[in-house]
């Protein structure tokens, strides 16, 4: 093994052993702070695909078209510390489905709630982190502001390397609570003004298994309490508690000859509302040269539906909901990213897409008229003031 393929392997390991995080929270790495301070911009485009019209009942087709800004600022503070600033900014307007009802000839259609929906929501992220000999801990605090949703959450994460620093042990909890005030007049909604909670505990465990390779597994539990249920759906009435728990496990592998890193993950999801989920990711990280990096990404996804979904269901029942999401259904994503380094600047352009299908999953279930499609593209521009 010659020195450069040994280092450029040591890079991408290092790069890659941050364990698998909660949901909300990018997290735990047992690194060090980071020695320059780095800031950087991106732009988000998010278009779903019109409804198809044999699906509908007539009026609007038009689903949600999402932009979003996004500022990002690390900073090195004193020899142990860093402070990380996020700003996210997101301008949404569209449709989304209201209820299903049943066609002449039986077939279950969607009703749009016309192109009426419009949104903003402004998130600020603050992050604060301190390294020690072999490891971190930090505290993270999110405020989310839309137009009729409130959200605060805190997070708190750990990780230490062991004695021999091929073995990384992490955990992390958070909590965050919700405040929800439907305001889209047009649409009648099922409640003026509700709460919800959330709180989740993860671990997780990575470990170097060779100069090349890397495993990874983590475990998670998250506990949901409150107004669950959808204001803007008609037919919607949910428990007013979830409980979720997800296994995940990584694996990654770097290449000598072709000078590229295998990204390989699998998590799989359950709760108490009758949903499972596996979810297949693959990426391979191609470098090309020193400066530039093509990441060909793919993901496969297969949900069951909730115990109380249906397209067509029963108001008498104690739960019942016609939402998309809790459906049966099958996923593929496909992607392209590209990395490109120029002097202190790095450029980061990705595009993807995202299609659905309910003959693509591994579940039994009925298949929604209101799955969506969509296309999603960004553009990033980073600084490090080195």
């Amino acid at each position: 093994m010659s020195r450069r393929g040994s280092d450029k392997s040591s890079a991408l390991l290092a790069l890659t052993s941050s364990a698998l995080l909660l949901p909300a929270y990018q997290g735990a790495r047992a690194d060090a702070p980071p020695e320059f301070m780095e800031a950087g911009m991106r732009y988000s485009k998010y278009e779903e695909d019109n409804t198809q019209g044999k699906k509908t009942f007539g009026g609007s087709s038009q689903r949600y078209d999402i932009d979003a800004a996004q500022f990002h600022l690390l900073a090195p503070v004193a020899d142990n510390w860093a402070f990380a600033l996020d700003v996210q900014w997101e301008d949404m307007s569209g449709a989304s489905p209201w209820f299903v009802g049943e066609s002449a000839s039986g077939e279950p259609k969607v009703i749009m709630s016309g192109a009426s929906i419009e949104d903003t929501r402004t998130e600020v992220s603050v992050t604060t982190r301190y390294y020690y000999d072999r490891g971190n801990a930090g505290v993270n605090y999110v405020r989310s502001d839309e137009d009729d949703y409130d959200s605060n959450a805190l997070a708190l994460d750990g990780a230490f390397n062991s004695s021999d620093g091929l073995t990384t042990y992490g955990g992390a909890l958070s909590f965050s609570a919700d405040d929800i005030e439907p305001t889209q007049g047009s649409v009648p909604t099922n409640t003026l003004k509700n709460d919800k909670d959330i709180s989740s505990a993860w671990i997780g465990v990575s470990r170097i298994i060779s100069t090349r390779s890397l495993l990874r597994f983590g475990l998670s539990f998250t506990y949901r309490d409150g107004f669950l249920t959808d204001p803007y759906k008609l037919n919607d009435n949910r428990p007013d508690e979830r409980k979720e728990w997800t296994i995940s496990t990584g694996y990654r592998h770097f290449f000598d000859a072709p000078n590229a890193a295998l990204h390989a993950d699998y998590r799989y999801f359950d709760d108490d509302w009758g949903v499972g989920s596996h979810t297949l990711d693959l990426a391979w990280y191609q470098n090309l040269g020193d400066l530039t990096q093509l990441i060909p990404y793919a993901r496969y996804y297969s949900q069951g539906q909730a115990d109380f979904f249906g397209n067509l269901v029963d108001l008498s029942d104690r739960y019942y909901s016609q939402d998309y999401r809790l459906s049966s259904f099958g996923a593929i994503t496909v992607g392209l990213r590209l990395r490109q380094e120029l002097g202190n600047w790095v450029v980061n352009l990705s595009g993807e897409r995202y299609r659905t299908d309910e003959s693509w999953g591994v579940y039994n279930g009925d298949e929604s008229p209101a799955l969506v499609d969509y296309w999603r593209y960004s553009f990033g521009l980073d600084y490090i003031f080195r």
